[in-house]
């Protein structure tokens, strides 16, 4: 039902699994577990696999810190979206890259929830596309030191919300793991 015209093809867009940001992430292996499935499922039925990668002063690119989790291979045949904004749009070429495969769904997992993929998930979703966040495949470490609700409050709430996202002509989901259909 996504906005943009001619672009009826799915992607699955796996954000910032990098080492640094999953070293103390919430229920990683579990999410981790699931977000492998997912690029598994993906790749057999053959649907577009976006990486996005941040860098920043903390996250200097090329670095060990900087890298995807080793659980995580990318195919050459897989885009790598460099990002230095939370919205994976920002500065990057991923809007292009979905353009030119007729993408104008997404399907989300990553790291971390209440940054980078809620910036994400919105900027897809104000672009056109329709936008499915996978429940149990996005996480965040405990920032509740700095004010933020515990990280298992911080991902209920962004399932809760995002389910009930609306706007003219695009779809917002919010599904597990089990329940993401490639096939279709």
């Amino acid at each position: 039902m996504t906005t943009l015209p001619h672009r009826s093809k799915t992607a699955l867009v796996v954000i910032d699994v990098q080492n640094d940001v999953m070293v103390d992430a919430y229920q990683r292996a579990p999410v981790v577990a699931n977000i492998q499935s997912l690029v598994g499922a993906a790749r057999k039925a053959g649907t577009q696999i976006i990486w996005v990668q941040h860098n920043d002063d903390g996250l200097p690119q090329g670095s060990e810190a900087w890298k995807y989790i080793p659980e995580l291979v990318r195919l050459e045949s897989e885009p790598l979206v460099h990002k230095s904004f939370g919205d994976s749009f920002e500065g990057t070429e991923l809007e292009d890259i979905l353009a030119s495969a007729g993408v104008g769904a997404l399907v989300v997992a990553g790291a971390q929830t209440d940054a980078c993929i809620r910036s994400t998930i919105h900027g897809a979703f104000t672009r056109g596309y329709d936008v499915t966040l996978v429940s149990d495949a996005h996480t965040t470490s405990d920032n509740s030191e700095w004010g933020a609700p515990p990280p298992e409050q911080v991902i209920a709430h962004t399932n809760l919300y995002w389910q009930h996202q609306d706007g003219p002509g695009r779809t917002a989901a919010v599904v597990t793991t089990v329940d993401v259909d490639f096939s279709s």
